[in-house]
């Protein structure tokens, strides 16, 4: 199995386009929109100079207006990100490596897949062009060079038995209930359900529950622990395999619930786990070949950071 290496810019892609405009907390001391701080520069690139001005541009790009709410850790890291997308740009330039129009259909068509119609309606502004087409030349860019990521079915074996562990399925219980928004008819209905089994209960929950699952039968779905409020679960994991629970208050009303089936905590098998394994794999490696291709891109261009310029105390993360 392949995972392209365009997957490992899908963040930049989707933080350039999937933004919030909303208001953030105070601002917690980025004077990134101070008129007298836009012109100082922050990043030169074989000559070409870059501002706090150029760096608040992809700030909004990738968090909205809530950039003004980032800690200096935070705006620290985004401007690594910054950094790092202007080098990939940079380099992509000097290679000759640009997008075409049917390119830029595609990364359109897969943009708009991933956040759907609905996503693109309800952004407030529109995705900046000038960010998206960095985006889009990063990821072509970086599908490029990086290359496919593969992992063998031998390397899911290994890994799965060094980390078995972490392929402990919990216990799952599939819970239907019938809400009801008075304590008396949630009681006759009760008493009426005692000596009923499932098609009955299906039957009062599409006739009497007033809760949203009612059209199901009652079924609210597969749960695992500390999936349910701690009070109702209490109630629901002490029950037994096709049991109705008592009449339980709460503050959605009255319930009745009850336990369709169990399924026991219990190790995934290999074959279970492996696409989990695979795609945590795959992951990695992607990192891995990412970080070592940007090392080799840094090496190869004449580029500076004036950490000084910025309006935050920048903090340096090592890796």
């Amino acid at each position: 199995m392949v995972m392209t290496a365009a997957a490992a810019a899908a963040a930049l892609l989707s933080a350039g386009a999937c933004r919030g405009d909303g208001a953030g907390p105070d601002p917690s001391g980025l004077a990134l929109d101070d008129p007298g701080k836009q012109a100082l520069v922050v990043l030169e690139i074989e000559g070409e100079r870059h501002t706090n001005a150029d760096f608040l541009k992809y700030l909004r790009a990738t968090v909205g207006e809530t950039w003004s709410g980032l800690e200096a850790e935070g705006a620290s890291r985004l401007f690594d990100d910054f950094v790092e997308r202007k080098l990939i740009v940079r380099k992509a330039g000097s290679e000759g490596i640009a997008l075409t129009d049917d390119e830029r259909t595609a990364f359109r068509d897969r943009l708009r897949q991933a956040m759907g119609d609905d996503g693109i309606r309800e952004a407030q502004t529109a995705p900046d062009p000038e960010a998206l087409e960095e985006a889009f030349l990063v990821q072509k860019y970086l599908a490029l060079h990086v290359g496919d990521v593969a992992v063998t079915d031998r390397e899911v074996a290994e890994e799965y038995a060094r980390s078995k562990a972490e392929y402990l399925q919990p216990e799952r219980l599939q819970v239907s209930q019938i809400l009801l928004s008075a304590e008396g008819r949630a009681s006759e209905i009760h008493n009426r359900l005692k000596t009923g089994g499932e098609e009955d209960f299906r039957l009062a929950a599409r006739s009497e529950s007033v809760g949203p699952e009612a059209a199901r039968g009652g079924i609210m779905g597969v749960f695992s622990p500390g999936q349910l409020p701690p009070d109702l679960e209490e109630v629901i994991f002490a029950l037994k395999e096709g049991e109705i629970s008592p009449v339980v208050a709460s503050t959605y009303g009255f319930h009745i619930f009850r336990l369709d089936s169990r399924t026991d905590f219990r190790l995934l098998t290999e074959e279970e786990a492996a696409p989990l394994v695979r795609a945590r794999l795959l992951e990695r490696e992607g990192k891995t070949a990412l970080a070592g291709r940007l090392a080799e891109l840094k090496a190869s261009l004449a580029w500076t950071v004036r950490i000084e310029n910025l309006p935050f105390a920048y903090q340096r993360i090592e890796p």
